[in-house]
């Protein structure tokens, strides 16, 4: 089977300067490793690869001298540290590499956004460039699969994602098996690590709560009391969930109306087989109640996905009122506004009159299995 070229591939190489680092970040399992190996394939030069999980690794950074990192490096144009948030301080330790060895380039992977943020952002400020590595995207998807493929497999991208792994096993039984496996081995693996965040159950519980709400507005504090938390204490784990790639939150556009609601917030999960492995719900479409949920999220993700892989600044909006007009996404970039609404159905719903009124200007779309694919 084919491997399948990560879109941003071209545009890291372009990024690897001498005396810079390219931080590479994304869920685990999403396929940094295979991503890294595709950049070390494609470079010119010599190159190392190093696993900062592995222990001789961590005990060959550590001391931090030009002359060991010389050593080590010698003849090497691009060093690439996977797992690179296991090694510790490595954003000093970058830094010196990238200031002491002339020429060396530098490519890192961190499957915990505040994990490797935190110790890369200081020193590495004015150094680095940072990409996001999403499940794969559609696009990505096609350029193996035929165009009647890509539409016989929609309901499977829905139930099951997009996940390396289960796009490549390809057979239900193996998908199920595989996300069920992710959930319960790897997906809070990088925010349980933190000291005094031991409660698993709490956070997939949350998980699960949030889930039964895509698409819809959530309220901290109703979260909190279904599951005994403080409003707190829940926007904390959300944010927490977010910054290891679980979920992401949609923030609501507010410009003209006083009755446009400002300070809600929508979550998605950045993968629909995720959501549903983490509620235990593979059935088929026509046998959930979700579909149209789960239509939103997908929908929601592929433009998201694009805008990591070609690194667009567009921002991702929902738009509402308080007397119940909406819209399912917003997407501004720089002076073009556009507005779509999801339908799994036929149903073509004209623009919300308070919208057209506030953004004239604005582009409107009805997004459905019909066209689906022009929009991402």
């Amino acid at each position: 089977m084919a491997e399948i070229r990560r879109l941003i591939t071209r545009r890291v190489l372009g990024r690897l300067k001498p005396g810079k680092a390219v931080l590479i970040f994304g869920a685990r399992r999403v396929g940094k490793t295979v991503l890294i190996k595709q950049i070390l394939k494609a470079w010119q030069g010599r190159s190392l690869l190093l696993n900062g999980e592995d222990y001789d690794v961590q005990a060959l950074l550590e001391h931090r001298s030009a002359a060991n990192y010389r050593r080590i490096l010698e003849g090497i144009t691009l060093l690439a540290l996977d797992e690179a948030q296991a090694i510790p301080d490595i954003g000093q330790k970058m830094k010196f590499m990238v200031d002491e060895i002339p020429g060396l380039c530098i490519i890192a992977g961190g499957s915990s956004s505040f994990d490797l943020q935190n110790k890369t952002g200081e020193p590495l400020v004015g150094r680095s460039v940072h990409f996001r590595l999403t499940p794969f995207s559609q696009k990505e998807i096609a350029s193996r699969e035929s165009p009647l493929e890509t539409r016989q497999n929609l309901e499977s991208r829905l139930i099951f994602g997009s996940y390396p792994e289960v796009v490549n096993q390809g057979k239900p039984g193996q998908q199920e098996e595989y996300l069920r496996e992710l959930v319960n081995a790897y997906l809070f693996k990088d925010i349980l690590a933190l000291d005094g965040l031991k409660n698993a159950s709490k956070l997939q519980s949350l998980c699960r709560l949030v889930s039964f709400q895509t698409g819809a507005e959530v309220s901290y504090d109703e979260l909190g009391r279904q599951l005994g938390l403080s409003k707190n204490t829940v926007e904390k784990y959300l944010d927490l969930l977010s910054k290891v790639f679980v979920v992401y939150r949609l923030g609501a556009y507010a410009r003209n109306l006083r009755k446009e609601i400002s300070k809600a917030g929508k979550w998605y999960f950045y993968d629909t087989g995720i959501r549903n492995a983490l509620i235990g719900n593979f059935n088929a479409l026509a046998l959930r109640q979700d579909t149209g949920a789960l239509w939103e999220n997908y929908l929601t993700n592929e433009r998201l996905k694009s805008a990591c892989n070609t690194r667009n600044a567009a921002g991702l909006y929902f738009w509402r009122t308080y007397d119940q007009q909406e819209i399912d996404l917003v997407e501004e970039s720089g002076r073009n506004l556009s507005a779509f609404e999801f339908k799994w159905g036929d149903k073509k719903p004209k623009i919300p009159a308070a919208f057209a009124g506030a953004y004239p200007q604005a582009s409107y779309q009805v997004i459905n299995r019909e066209n689906y694919l022009d929009f991402i």
